[in-house]
């Protein structure tokens, strides 16, 4: 990929030098570093809150009430994964609060608890791939990042998209589960 990018950056620049508009390239460039600067700086205060708010929400046993809250679900999708119940939960509580990047770690560690207890090694299994899918589908009961960026862009309604990405969402992970139900049951039936 990042050759890719560096073939469309200097093809850029190559068709910009041919036009004589080679000043434009700079001053895109530049306005382009600046740019991705602010919009780190608009976004860090809401995922701060929020990873803050996860943390304390952690610390106060919320999670394990929470897990013990989705526990049937949990049961249904991860059978043979308790000892990584926590780092599940977590995850799905930061993906649910639309925070990918704040469920990132929670997943590496619940996917890493997973594999101690595998017994074939390097193949994921049925629970893993169904933690991928799920995370991948990503119900969002409430997209905070996206909220944050049409906040810091100045959008007059940006809790306007909460109730269409909560549908979607919540549509593609009823998808992903039951076709991961359908795919992975007889798998693991004949192991």
């Amino acid at each position: 990929m990042n050759i890719v990018i560096l073939l469309l950056l200097i093809a850029g620049i190559a068709v910009s030098l041919v036009f004589g508009k080679a000043d434009g390239v700079l001053s895109a460039l530049q306005s382009g570093a600046a740019s991705a600067v602010e919009n780190i700086l608009r976004l860090s205060g809401a995922y701060l809150l929020w990873m803050g708010l996860l943390n304390i929400a952690e610390k106060a046993g919320l999670i394990g009430a929470l897990s013990h809250l989705l526990s049937p679900v949990l049961n249904l999708l991860f059978p043979n994964a308790k000892e990584a119940r926590e780092a599940i939960s977590m995850n799905l509580a930061a993906n649910m609060l639309g925070m990918g990047n704040a469920a990132t770690p929670y997943g590496l560690e619940a996917m890493r608890l997973m594999e101690q207890s595998n017994p074939r090694g390097g193949v994921a299994t049925n629970e893993m791939c169904v933690l991928l899918v799920v995370n991948a589908s990503c119900l969002e009961l409430f997209p905070a990042t996206l909220v944050g960026i049409r906040s810091g862009f100045g959008s007059a309604a940006p809790s306007a998209v909460v109730l269409p990405t909560l549908l979607s969402s919540l549509c593609s992970t009823v998808v992903a589960v039951v076709l991961c139900l359908l795919f992975t049951r007889p798998c693991s039936s004949r192991s």
